[in-house]
């Protein structure tokens, strides 16, 4: 249970970021990626994503952050990590990606998951002996 309390804070934390971040910028990717948008998003490769990158978090972000400022450091770290992986190849392979979407999507990936592994540091530290 201890281990379960950070991941699921960790996880609303990341979802609850990501959900406004999309809100106030469906414009730029619309007007960006319009012709590779599908109507409205898959729910299940969605939340499948969040699961993955906050279990990556719980495994590589948070044994090794000591602070919350280490933490903030190493997720904003492995945030620029998977989600440049991402867009790079996005960016190598797909006519219409953009490099303007790639800096953004790769900086967003840096702020969203270096937050949320501050409140998984934050809450695993009240939790964890």
């Amino acid at each position: 249970m201890r281990k379960l309390i950070p991941y699921v804070v960790t996880f609303l934390v990341f979802i609850a970021m990501d959900a406004v971040w999309l809100t106030l910028t469906i414009g730029l990717y619309r007007s960006q990626l319009g012709s590779l948008l599908i109507p409205s998003p898959r729910a299940l490769p969605a939340i499948a994503f969040y699961l993955v990158q906050v279990l990556g978090i719980q495994i590589f972000v948070l044994p090794r952050a000591i602070s919350a400022i280490t933490a903030l450091g190493f997720g904003a770290a492995f945030g620029v990590f998977t989600y440049a992986t991402y867009d790079l190849t996005n960016y190598a392979v797909l006519k219409d990606w953009t490099a303007s979407i790639t800096i953004t999507d790769v900086c967003w990936g840096a702020v969203v998951t270096g937050v949320a592994s501050v409140a998984g540091h934050l809450v695993q530290r009240r939790f964890t002996p």
